[in-house]
């Protein structure tokens, strides 16, 4: 899983540098470690930047599932976000929306209003946070729609360097961070399969 995950996470730190700089320093592991520890580190590990991480969860939705689902089951709008009523479960949203939550010291992140997020990074900062986030989701999915694959939703996390400059962090669409649905398969109105945890939290509902 480790090996995965690095590969992935590299993988779009690449592909999407051109949006927003990364965390990532370009050191080899391997040359920082003891020489038993090498091994360890090979292919599942990167060297980064010491950064100031947002104390928020950037989530951008291009459809509706999971808490998002819920919360337009209960009040016809996500995080505040008002939307078109009589969708369906995994229905594509119109737009990408930008749904954020806070980074829970324990348990699960909540979900919050884009004015929180104000109140939490400032009115400038969160703007920027919110484009960046979008045009990430998009590019990405485009990119993996040609590759069979939907996006069906992804979390992003960010810091500051010491200039203040807005940085990519942490994983980066990863499928612990991300819904991956395999197109072939993708049907509106139920749960489709897909390439992350969402199945054990079917299994667990039902």
């Amino acid at each position: 899983k480790g090996r995965v995950l690095n590969e992935m996470a590299n993988f779009w730190f690449e592909r999407l540098g051109h949006i927003v700089p990364n965390q990532l320093t370009g050191i080899d592991p391997e040359s920082v470690v003891a020489d038993d520890e090498r091994a360890q580190v090979r292919g599942r590990s990167v060297v980064v930047k010491k950064l100031k991480p947002l104390p928020i969860e950037a989530v951008v939705r291009g459809y509706i599932i999971g808490s998002g689902w819920k919360d337009y089951q209960r009040s016809g709008k996500i995080c505040g976000i008002e939307l078109p009523q009589g969708l369906q479960q995994a229905q594509k949203l119109p737009e990408p929306i930008f749904t954020p939550a806070t980074k829970a010291e324990s348990g699960h992140d909540e979900n919050i209003s884009f004015e929180e997020v104000e109140k939490l990074i400032g009115a400038d900062l969160a703007r920027k946070v919110r484009d960046v986030s979008i045009r990430l989701y998009k590019e990405a999915s485009d990119y993996a729609a040609s590759k069979g694959i939907i996006i069906a939703d992804t979390k992003f996390e960010f810091g500051l360097e010491e200039r203040n400059e807005l940085v990519l962090i942490d994983e980066v669409l990863t499928a612990d961070s991300s819904r991956f649905w395999p197109r072939d398969s993708y049907r509106v109105g139920v749960s489709p399969p897909s390439y992350d945890k969402q199945f054990v939290r079917d299994y667990l509902e039902t």
